[in-house]
């Protein structure tokens, strides 16, 4: 059958080039010539075109709790599922899933936007036995990823924080977190926010093959520097570092210091499930001659294995390969004074009446 499957083309806008399946599918389907010309190249542009479909979900709750010891927060509340952002190396791809819905295409063409969030959050914030700790938006997806222009959902859900009172930060590769200032801003004045903008590499080329639909890294940079401006805490992550591909981290950084990000953290490539096989594709399709070295060296730093998902190693890796990065990171960090402050956000100022319209006597 090999001799005869269509050869994969790279889809403009988009980071997967087909609909990998997913784990839970029993039945593996492959596109393939039948010799009656029913493809060309025509007929397969305008079929591998795929556009993007927005499906709602009703809310069941707001609030998702976090166990893992590697992971610095304890609560998150995700608007959507999926991303348009189409990263290639996206960690949340291996959870459309769940869904019936490929981990491919699916997961930046299928976006799923949860309906009444901001009221069931309001609720959830307002139980008796509800005790504030650091909530973090969009921790598996972009939250400021396109269809937020027309939804609103992020906004919808600053709001309700910003009532209440409540601490919390985010981490995006959008400039869409702009439109929000004049809530984001007075709330940094109260120590109650900190945003992170991931800044992958600053090579626009790659930035448009490895994260097609996310604004480009100099859009970034002036988010950094408006945020910084409006005296907002702002921090970059340089997530995930992909040996051999974004090989310009030092850059990165001095570039976002300039721009007055003030703090900064990394994570290596991981690719957990089906991301593996969708990151490799990626990786055939636009980096043929280097893929093998490139998955060489994430082999090195998972143990010899394309993934180990270990809290002690699966954000860092393991290895001498593991160990130049983390060098690299720290001087960078430490040559432009990034980290130097650790910021906690006040938590004592969390008053969840006030985002049910009650009054406060304080």
């Amino acid at each position: 059958m090999a001799e005869f499957s269509i050869p994969l083309t790279a889809l403009k806008g988009r980071g997967a080039a087909t609909r990998v399946a997913h784990r839970f599918e029993r039945d593996a389907r492959a596109a393939f010539d039948d010799g009656w010309q029913t493809w060309d190249e025509t007929l397969l542009g305008e079929a591998a075109k795929p556009q993007t479909e927005v499906r709602w979900e009703d809310a069941r709750s707001a609030i998702m709790a976090n166990d893992s010891p590697d992971i610095a927060f304890d609560y998150s509340i995700n608007p959507y599922r999926g991303c348009e952002h189409g990263c290639s190396y996206c960690y949340a791809r291996p959870t459309h899933s769940y869904l019936g819905l490929s981990p491919g295409l699916d997961f930046e063409t299928v976006i799923i936007a949860k309906r009444g969030l901001a009221q069931t959050l309001r609720k959830e914030l307002a139980r008796p036995g509800y005790r504030p700790s650091m909530i973090v938006i969009g921790s598996v997806t972009d939250c400021y990823q396109p269809v937020e222009r027309e939804l609103k959902i992020t906004r919808s859900l600053i709001e309700v924080l910003c009532k209440a009172r409540h601490p919390f930060s985010l981490v995006t590769k959008s400039s869409g977190v702009e439109r929000d200032l004049d809530l984001i801003a007075p709330m940094a004045a109260d120590k109650l926010v900190a945003i992170y903008v991931t800044i992958t590499t600053l090579d626009a080329a790659l930035a448009r093959q490895l994260e097609p639909r996310a604004a480009s890294p100099q859009r970034r940079l002036r988010t950094i520097r408006a945020l910084a401006e409006a005296g907002v805490p702002v921090g970059v992550s340089v997530a995930p570092q992909i040996p051999f591909i974004n090989d310009d981290m030092e850059q990165v950084l001095e570039a976002a210091a300039e721009a007055g990000a003030k703090s900064a953290f990394y994570t290596v490539l991981r690719l957990p499930w089906e991301l593996n096989e969708v990151f490799q594709q990626w990786l055939a399709l636009h980096y043929p001659q280097r893929a093998a070295r490139v998955m060489a060296r994430i082999r090195e730093m998972r143990g010899g294995q394309d993934y180990r998902s270990d809290f002690a190693t699966r954000m860092t890796g393991s290895g001498l390969w593991s160990e130049l990065i983390r060098q690299r990171f720290h001087k960078a960090c430490a040559r432009h004074g990034l980290n130097r402050e650790r910021l906690e956000l006040d938590l004592s100022q969390f008053r969840p009446g006030l985002a049910a319209g009650q009054g406060s006597l304080f």
